[in-house]
């Protein structure tokens, strides 16, 4: 395991290790979206991590996908986040936020009222979503106009200043898993026509307007973006993934990120291909891979060059110290489903750590 033991330079940091904590949505915030002390000892037990990516937390008012998720667009929210960031820091970490729009995966009950936005008026198929009034299905989203498009950049840049204000080392742009940005850049769920929907390019304009003002405010050096070509989750699929996201990865290079964060498969194996490779080729900055890396596979694809770093989310979530057990090969705490989205410490704080540490 040496490879995954070395600095890596990422962006404004280095960072000591090339183990990372993925964003992971555990619903702990409460309705009232205000990141708490529960929520700073989670992330704080986790600061061994070479850097942690806090999860998916919303950028603006009114768009929540998941009841009790995060926020980071008031002060009372801003204020929470500096409990987690200061605590995190204090035991040495260093952490990125995800900021983020449900886009279609948003619910009117969770939402004020508020009707969901998309790309196109297409609902998302097959599933439910959790609200006060426990699950229901998704609900026809209102397709956005042109001329709302430059809130929703704006949004994202003042989550970016909050963010800093809260003390993150830097912001992680949520483009995948069948949300907003994502929405906008695979043909499954943009039907749209004019400056937006269309050629690659045109559907890929909302991302990089998003990044052009996020790295405006923070500088590319603190920006990553996450991006999931593969992954039918939500009832997305693209027609030619490899094609968009080769073209997409070239395009990043002109951001000078921090990083590029894959998630390089499908939840629901119904997509399946190689969308590494081909970013690899096209994209010149740091490349973390995710999804579904043992340790062993993690060192093997830092050590041959397909990846830079990875990004394990249900091994860190259920081992609060797993570089540690990584690096001595020691046992590694299961984690309990039951748990992923409940109330309070019990299946959040409560795993043990290793006792060889």
């Amino acid at each position: 395991m040496n490879t995954l033991f070395t600095p890596l330079s990422l962006g404004a940091l280095t960072v000591p290790n090339r183990v990372f904590m993925a964003p992971l949505t555990r619903c702990r915030a409460g309705e009232d979206h205000l990141p708490n002390a529960l929520m700073a000892e989670y992330y704080a037990q986790r600061a061994s991590a070479g850097l942690i990516v806090a999860e998916a937390t919303m950028a603006m008012p009114r768009h929540s996908a998941f009841w009790k998720e995060p926020g980071i667009h008031s002060e009372a929210q801003v204020a929470g986040w500096r409990l987690v960031t200061d605590a995190v820091h204090a035991a040495g970490g260093r952490i990125f936020l995800q900021i983020w729009h449900g886009g279609r995966a948003c619910h009117p009950l969770l939402n004020e009222g508020a009707r969901p936005v998309a790309p196109s008026a297409i609902a998302i198929s097959g599933d439910e979503v959790n609200t006060p009034q426990g699950k229901q299905p998704y609900v026809m989203p209102r397709a956005l106009r042109d001329d709302e498009l430059p809130g929703i950049v704006d949004g994202f840049r003042r989550a970016a200043a909050n963010a800093r204000a809260a003390g993150f080392d830097g912001v992680e742009v949520h483009a995948a898993n069948g949300y907003l940005l994502d929405e906008f850049l695979r043909d499954g769920a943009n039907k749209r026509s004019g400056a937006y929907g269309g050629p690659i390019e045109n559907r890929a304009r909302l991302l990089l307007e998003v990044l052009e003002a996020v790295c405006g405010e923070l500088g590319g050096g603190r920006v990553g973006v996450r991006v999931s070509p593969l992954n039918s989750f939500n009832s997305m699929f693209d027609s030619d993934p490899v094609a968009l996201y080769s073209w997409l990865a070239k395009r990043l290079n002109d951001f000078d990120l921090a990083y590029l964060h894959v998630m390089r498969g499908d939840f629901f194996q119904k997509q399946q291909g190689d969308v590494l490779t081909p970013v690899r080729e096209r994209y010149d900055g740091v490349l973390v891979g995710n999804m579904g890396y043992s340790p062993q596979e993690a060192e093997a694809a830092i050590a041959a060059g397909q990846v830079d770093a990875v990004a394990f989310g249900l091994a860190f979530l259920a081992n609060p110290d797993l570089p540690a057990r990584i690096k001595a090969g020691a046992p590694l705490n299961a984690p309990r489903p039951e748990t992923f989205y409940s109330e309070g410490a019990a299946g959040y704080t409560d795993y043990p750590a290793w006792e060889g540490a």
